[in-house]
């Protein structure tokens, strides 16, 4: 039996950072699962549009498709963007849309494998204050789960961790570094960026950290963010989770 098609729906950007960074991550996705077919479409800016490749999936002949959002939280695209394009495809796609990514313990795992890649030392991790700087969203939901990531990050042995977003809520990422300046027991300041591609954002990100002690690089193709594409598929492809009609999206899961 034919597994179904993945395709990876992604932002899209002006930057071409940006795709070069979504290439390498779905290429990594193709070498843990080399019996699935794996495609690419973007919402805005990019020519690859989620439309497009759903059109040219069904005039091959494919008939079911799990629709992965690559974002982190639940927020405006995920819960509107992505199911009205969705909703548009041809009429002979059975299309389930996975989770998104986050919250995930493998974002964690990324998180600090790219703080260790910066320069942190891991036996400094209970002297360090990190601060993880999302892009951030005008949607509550969204916000809370950024928050409470960082309350759970910090049960793992961070000296501290707090919140900051680069746009649309506060606090900004300087601000957040200057809060662990003063904190007492942090030596060291880093900056984990929680973003899975370069852009706009992540460079107000980066500029933020100018007075941070160590900066990550962002999520990108990381090992454990591409292990946790083929769970969220896996996931959306569970017995259960049958599409009914001829386009079905399945609720995500946490």
């Amino acid at each position: 039996m034919h597994r179904p098609v993945l395709l990876v729906i992604a932002h899209g950007s002006r930057d071409p950072r940006h795709a070069e960074t979504v290439h390498a991550l779905v290429r990594r996705v193709r070498a843990l699962r080399p019996g699935v077919r794996v495609e690419t479409g973007f919402l805005d800016f990019n020519a690859r549009t989620v439309s497009g490749v759903l059109e040219r999936l069904a005039a091959e002949g494919v008939r079911d498709v799990v629709a992965l959002p690559l974002l982190l939280t639940r927020a405006f695209h995920a819960k509107s963007d992505i199911p009205a394009v969705l909703h548009e495809a041809p009429p002979g796609l059975r299309i389930r849309q996975a989770a998104v990514l986050g919250p995930s313990p493998l974002l964690l795992t990324a998180l600090e494998q790219r703080l260790y890649e910066a320069g942190l030392d891991p036996a400094d991790k209970s002297s360090t204050g990190v601060v993880l700087a999302s892009a951030g969203s005008s949607d509550p939901e969204a916000i809370a789960v950024i928050a409470e990531i960082a309350r759970e990050w910090r049960h793992t042995g961070w000296c501290a961790v707090r919140p900051a977003f680069a746009s649309a809520s506060l606090p900004r990422t300087e601000d957040a570094v200057r809060d662990l300046r003063a904190v007492a027991g942090v030596r060291r300041v880093a900056v984990a960026p929680y973003v899975l591609a370069p852009g706009f954002l992540p460079d107000r990100i980066a500029r933020g950290a100018a007075d941070a002690d160590v900066l990550a690089d962002v999520l990108g193709p990381a090992p454990a963010v591409a292990r946790l594409l083929v769970r969220r598929y896996d996931e959306a492809y569970a017995p259960g989770n049958c599409p009914v009609g001829p386009l079905a999206r399945i609720p995500a899961l946490a």
